[in-house]
């Protein structure tokens, strides 16, 4: 960890460093289901926040997107669209990854992500360059997701810092503007190049 500094990039996971959710995985969990993909679609948002900040299981929230879909909520079902959504977002960006790896010679470098506490655990287990960050903090094990302000102020408690040492990096700007609402710097992520100016000029 850096020493001759106090500068923290925070970087949300998916769109950043992490692809977006595979192309087709929604239709392919939909016809799993027997349901058109619209509604599968509007089922699997709309139940997503309390699974995304921890207050459901994975088993709890499928439930609910089965119940509101009219389909059996068998085991065997619920586990089978557990793990395809669970592969639909483990795709990452190699170049975004050396990125930030190599950012921790100048800076200390954490994450803020929302996504599930299985999710989570999958991730941490398939890319072990997670665990060399100075932090890592994801919803479901924090039990607070972005835009609430508990999330960030996790990250400001965890790192001993005051919110005005983060540059907090995140596609969403209403994420963003989050994070600067409680006194954090920020940048919206739209590409690498224009990341790292962002970076070198906020170092």
């Amino acid at each position: 960890m850096p020493t001759d500094r106090r500068r923290i990039v925070l970087f949300d996971l998916f769109g950043v460093i992490a692809r977006h959710q595979r192309p087709g995985a929604l239709e392919k969990m939909a016809a799993r289901c027997g349901t058109a993909t619209d509604a599968f679609t509007t089922a699997y948002w709309t139940h997503r926040p309390p699974y995304d900040a921890g207050r459901h299981t994975a088993s709890a929230y499928w439930t609910d997107v089965l119940h509101a879909l009219c389909r059996p909520t068998d085991a065997d079902t619920i586990e089978e669209l557990r793990l395809t959504d669970i592969d639909s977002w483990a795709r990452v960006d190699d170049r975004m990854v050396t990125y930030v790896r190599e950012l921790r010679d100048r800076a200390w470098v954490a994450l803020l992500s929302n996504i599930p506490a299985d999710h989570a655990d999958a991730f941490l287990a398939a890319q072990p360059w997670l665990h060399d960050l100075d932090h890592v903090a994801f919803s479901g094990k924090i039990g607070a997701a972005k835009p609430d302000p508990a999330a960030f102020q996790h990250c400001v408690a965890a790192l001993g810092a005051a919110p005005a040492d983060f540059l907090f990096v995140d596609d969403r700007e209403e994420n963003i503007r989050a994070a600067q609402a409680i006194g954090m710097n920020g940048h919206v992520f739209n590409g690498q190049d224009n990341l790292a100016a962002a970076v070198d000029e906020w170092l």
